[in-house]
């Protein structure tokens, strides 16, 4: 292979290596990545390819180097880290426990009852609208009502449930709740 293009382009990184790392550095906020990005350029240089023209070599030497550290940031953000992962294993054995599976349990069992105290139309909305998450709309279809009997169906059968299970409701849709004077 002629050292026509390689050999500039290796003097050129060589000579400015110093200056590129801070340019990297402060672009890029990382004086690791900057340097592993440097040393990834300095490959990609050796693998060029014969015919390939280069109006500003620094300029493309430091391009080199951007779309290098890209890669590499895309690489890290798909892969966990060692401690990342130990995180999630702690995290995984403390939703674990038992009495907090019991307890879990328990409130499932105490949704499920008072689910079953609804009337039979509420409980088949909210049922429909928050378990199945079927749309508002096509619940309204079902039943043969309005729009606004599901939201309010809905919104009265989530109040009672987490009336309760003694839990505030919160609105998550719709118009904010009137605050009582």
């Amino acid at each position: 292979m002629p050292d026509t293009l390689h050999q500039p382009l290796r003097d050129l990184f060589l000579l400015r290596y110093d200056e590129l790392r801070q340019r990297l550095r402060q672009r890029l906020g990382s004086p690791q990545l900057a340097e592993d990005a440097l040393h990834e350029t300095w490959l990609r240089i050796e693998t060029l390819r014969d015919g390939t023209v280069v109006r500003h070599p620094a300029a493309y030497v430091f391009r080199i180097a951007l779309n290098v550290a890209e890669e590499q940031r895309r690489k890290q953000a798909r892969v966990m880290n060692l401690d990342e992962v130990e995180d999630l294993y702690a995290m995984a054995d403390e939703m674990a426990d038992p009495a907090r599976e019991a307890l879990g349990e328990q409130e499932i069992e105490l949704f499920r009852r008072a689910l079953a105290e609804l009337p039979r139309r509420r409980r088949a909305i909210v049922t429909a609208a928050r378990l199945e998450d079927t749309p508002h709309a096509d619940i309204a279809r079902r039943h043969g009502v309005s729009l606004r009997t599901v939201e309010k169906e809905l919104r009265a059968g989530l109040e009672y449930c987490c009336q309760r299970l003694d839990r505030e409701y919160i609105q998550r849709f719709g118009p904010k709740r009137k605050e009582s004077p």
